[in-house]
């Protein structure tokens, strides 16, 4: 059985601090995606490469799989997608897969390139490649913990 993904490897993202990133790169499975009448019935290849960055991992202290994104389990989670999504375009998959990585597997930071190969008989390979950010974290829980508490400052 594999680990689970790991929750929230990062405490808040920060633009400037440095990011060790765990890379996938040439992924190929299969889907049904598209808009044109053909690509609407049968599976067709995609080739996935994603770049997910986690500031300073504590697995580098700990050697434990646990402190680190599992690409293995990130690589199931890919398989999974590909066989449930409903979406037409790559742009809505690149989008659905930094989602997973940023909610799911904790990063910070994501790159992903999603890839038709030989859409075209001209062309090696077309399709798209975006980033993103993890949100700031919501401080409105922690507030209201703390006031729960009796540990927030009282107002004057």
């Amino acid at each position: 059985m594999l680990p689970q993904p790991a929750s929230r490897l990062h405490a808040e993202p920060d633009a400037s601090a440095p990011l060790d990133i765990v890379f996938i790169e040439g992924f190929t499975g299969e889907t049904v995606i598209g808009i044109d009448d053909g690509e609407l019935h049968a599976p067709q290849p995609l080739v996935i490469d994603l770049h997910a960055g986690v500031p300073r991992f504590r697995a580098c202290d700990t050697d434990r799989i646990a402190d680190t994104i599992h690409y293995g389990v990130v690589r199931e989670r890919l398989l999974r997608l590909l066989a449930e999504h409903r979406v037409q375009l790559l742009e809505a998959f690149a989008e659905a897969v930094a989602e997973i990585l940023i909610h799911e597997f904790g990063a910070a930071w994501v790159r992903v390139k999603v890839a038709k190969p030989r859409k075209f008989a001209d062309l090696q390979a077309v399709g798209v490649q975006i980033e993103r950010r993890a949100p700031p974290p919501d401080r409105s829980a922690a507030l209201v913990h703390l006031l729960g508490t009796g540990l927030a400052p009282a107002r004057r």
